[in-house]
């Protein structure tokens, strides 16, 4: 059984937008986290509803905040927890998907995901084993978690992966495995290096997700 996930909106009234974006926020924080990068988004994206769900969980290494999956070098937790974590939200972010696809009446290819850190994990874990392609995927500041398991790919969507060259908390050379791997399965893949930036999002890299989202989602 999948569990509800709370998330805020904002966008054109229900039922009228033409596309979607969904923001997968990070270990210790919430939806709201990244719901305000709707605000400049919007403005170039004025069709585009935006959602931001909290994460399943209490955050077991930032209890005011929200997790997909423990982190084990964080929060002590097994190897085997945070494994069966990220298949439990795995299975909480698709249901979440399909129900506000649904409710905006809206297809899958209208869709695009984008996450910042544990959010781009997720984000990279669920994209390519969906049964419908989405528009696109957006990944900031992340990693590809098993890249030996990408065979389990159904869908290539584009990805756009997005780090800072000073990441003191996921490497800046994840990027770069990431990429390579999803290459090697045949993926669209783009790439922008925010230099000079730590584990965050700077303004050329927004700049350049919104062109990747302007470029792929209907208009």
């Amino acid at each position: 059984m999948t569990r509800n996930l709370n998330s805020d909106r904002k966008g054109p009234t229900k039922g009228q937008a033409k596309s979607m974006v969904i923001f997968v926020h990070g270990y210790g924080a919430n939806g709201a986290d990244l719901l305000g990068l709707a605000d400049p988004l919007s403005q170039h994206l004025p069709d585009t509803v935006f959602y931001s769900p909290d994460a399943p969980e209490p955050c077991n290494g930032a209890p005011m905040g929200r997790q997909w999956f423990p982190i084990p070098w964080i929060d002590g937790s097994s190897e085997e927890a945070a494994r069966e974590g990220l298949l439990a939200a795995a299975d909480d972010l698709n249901a979440f998907i399909d129900d506000k696809l649904a409710e905006e009446g809206l297809n899958p290819e209208a869709l695009a995901l984008v996450g910042f850190s544990q959010g781009s994990m997720m984000s990279l874990q669920i994209a390519p084993r969906r049964k419908y392609e989405m528009a696109g995927v957006v990944a900031f500041s992340g990693r590809l978690l098993a890249p030996e398991l990408l065979h389990e790919a159904r869908v290539k969507p584009p990805v756009m992966l997005i780090h800072g060259d000073q990441d003191p908390v996921v490497p800046f050379e994840d990027m770069g495995l990431a990429g390579n791997a999803l290459v090697a399965a045949d993926f669209e893949v783009f790439g922008h290096v925010m230099k000079g930036t730590g584990h965050g999002i700077a303004p050329d890299g927004l700049s350049v997700a919104l062109a990747f989202l302007k470029e792929r989602l209907p208009a």
